[in-house]
């Protein structure tokens, strides 16, 4: 009796504290090592044995910790900042880099609020004096918000629900942001102004709610904190840099700006000395430390969120919230998923059954023509990202990155190559719903030749056909399985999965028997075969000459001969297919 592999599970590494019930979740289906504390060099020895690696905002995931994580498929940030993770290195090794956008975002606006009214009626001085056992009514008398007006940079989620929270004060409410919907502003009873530069003389409140970015650092410096009202306060929930921290100093100092509250800083924790030290310790200044998303819900909510999210990359699926991917609609997916396996298969099949042992594509301008239904999906992006990995694998090191939809495009623009989208809703073409074909564009109008690496007919035998090599491949999904239709000039009908044996040949009797006795006497077992007879129709996206212009009787009696085998063979049984059976050329490829 054969024994049974073990698959282990992937493993995981929470290097901070997240919830028990995310980490429940991930245990369901992964192992998860819970090390907490660890330095960069220790996480740097352990992290090769991962694939996933989950983090809040403390541990730094630099270049060198993702090119030592050979195994690492996915990195999960249980927040919305990732200021700590190189998302540029990431994307070039095809790590799908994850976050938690929605998780915390209530949170952060009541924190915000709550700074705000902090601030205005100065509660932390009076609570420290009144612990101090002094009563100093007076001199903490403070400003109602109602009827002020709140500035907001950025009306986003959180940006909106502070928005909200603000006119329910009875605030007056603008914002600044180029990418906000003025339906979703009036919405929220928000004036949206032009530019911050015409904003800001008219708060008394200012508010940033956006990322930190180039366009974002210091975007509040001397110049703008000039142009506020004298008596204006300032609120950052949202990133430590994007206000000039000695900027803002220098203008409580002045007076300028009454007051501050503060929660993000340049750097966390603050140094000894630093603008954000001497932030922190301004009378003026409500200070707290990054509590933004720091309630109990919001640590849940996020850490559930990344869980599953790590789950699905690790499962072959896309996350709800890839920082460097793009977005990709659950529906969306359920069409596409079929269609990204068949193309991946398009891409491999091609590269193994056409291209040579020197490591490089035959040709490298595609076309990738999409028709019936599968032509009414706007976002192709994984399906794109599907046929660049289909086409480099079999022929890159097993030590090269992980080809996906967050790499792709880098890694076809490194290897030169090419990929036509074309979308036709015509289906008088073919018999199927939806039919995908890539056609590989010859690099000149020559006559090509049969698969360079082919074994071929030797020299003293029959004379064989010069090819016109269409590199043509044709298939579709019946149901979730991928199905080829059509391979060279020839049409077909096979599932593109185990090892397969393509025999181009004349389709004269008796050639199945030989084929069938060459392969026994080999001692290798056939699982299926098929016969794939030359096609009349020249398929959408190849505009050359028609393959069966020259109509000689030899051309259209070829055939190619699908067998599905149990084993990677030989070069010897190639070439005795070709030297005794008759065979043309052969080629085994592995889906």
């Amino acid at each position: 009796m054969p024994l049974l592999t073990h698959i282990a599970p992937p493993k995981v590494l929470a290097s901070e504290k997240l919830s028990p019930d995310g980490l429940a979740l991930l245990r369901s289906g992964v192992e998860v090592h819970e090390k907490k504390g660890l330095s960069h060099e220790e996480l740097l020895t352990i992290i090769p044995e991962y694939e996933a690696l989950l983090v809040r905002s403390e541990t730094k995931v630099t270049a060198s910790l993702l090119q030592a994580a050979k195994r690492l498929k996915v990195v999960a940030r249980a927040g919305v900042g990732v200021d700590n993770i190189d998302v540029e290195a990431a994307t070039k090794l095809g790590i799908v880099v994850v976050n938690s956008p929605s998780g915390n975002i209530g949170a952060a606006a009541e924190h915000t609020i709550a700074l705000m009214m902090s601030m205005a009626r100065n509660i932390p001085e009076a609570c420290k004096s009144l612990k101090d056992a002094k009563w100093e009514r007076s001199k903490f008398v403070g400003v109602e918000v109602k009827g002020r007006t709140l500035g907001i940079i950025g009306l986003g989620k959180v940006g909106l629900i502070v928005a909200r929270s603000a006119k329910g004060l009875g605030m007056n409410v603008v914002a600044v942001d180029p990418y906000a919907s003025q339906a979703v502003a009036s919405s929220a009873s928000v004036t949206l102004i032009p530019s911050l530069s015409e904003m800001l003389p008219k708060v008394d409140f200012l508010t940033i709610h956006t990322p930190l970015i180039a366009s974002t650092k210091g975007m509040i410096s001397t110049n703008e904190l000039s142009k506020m009202k004298p008596g204006a306060r300032i609120l950052n929930v949202a990133r430590g840099g994007t206000i000039d921290e000695v900027a803002l100093l220098a203008a409580l100092e002045s007076g300028h700006i009454a007051g501050a509250a503060i929660d993000v800083f340049t750097s966390e924790p603050p140094t000894e000395g630093s603008s954000a030290a001497k932030l922190i310790a301004h009378p003026k200044v409500v200070a707290t430390p990054h509590l933004g998303a720091s309630t109990v819900e919001a640590q849940e909510n996020v850490s559930i969120d990344v869980c599953e999210q790590v789950l699905h990359v690790l499962q072959g699926s896309l996350p709800r919230s890839a920082v460097n991917a793009p977005l990709i609609l659950p529906e969306e997916y359920v069409k596409l998923q079929p269609f990204v396996q068949l193309i991946e298969k398009l891409g491999s099949l091609y590269t193994q059954h056409y291209t040579s042992t020197s490591g490089s594509l035959n040709r490298n301008t595609f076309d990738l023509v999409y028709q019936g239904e599968i032509a009414g999906l706007n976002n192709t992006k994984p399906l794109f990202a599907a046929l660049i990995k289909g086409l480099t694998m079999p022929i890159s090191s097993s030590a090269g990155p992980n080809v996906n939809i967050v790499n792709a495009e880098l890694i076809a623009k490194e290897r030169g190559i090419v990929v036509n989208e074309r979308h036709s809703r015509d289906p008088s073409s073919h018999s199927y719903s939806s039919l995908v074909t890539l056609v590989a564009r010859p690099p000149s109008r020559t006559s090509s030749r049969a698969p360079p690496g082919a074994a071929t007919q030797p020299s003293n035998g029959p004379q064989v056909p010069q090819l016109r090599q269409q590199q043509v491949i044709s298939g579709t999904c019946s149901g979730s399985q991928p199905l080829i239709t059509r391979l060279d000039r020839f049409e077909t009908s096979f599932i593109p999965e185990g090892t397969l044996l393509i025999c181009h040949n004349y389709d004269s009797p008796g050639k199945i028997g030989v084929v069938g006795s060459i392969l026994g006497r080999k001692k290798v077992n056939i699982n299926f075969m098929g016969v794939a007879p030359v096609s009349n129709k020249l398929p959408e996206g190849e505009d050359g000459e028609d393959v069966n212009a020259d109509k000689d009787a030899d051309s259209l009696n070829e055939a190619l001969m699908i067998l599905g085998i149990d084993r990677v063979v030989d070069p010897d049984v190639l070439d005795a297919l070709v030297g005794e059976g008759g065979v043309l050329s052969g080629r085994v490829v592995t889906l």
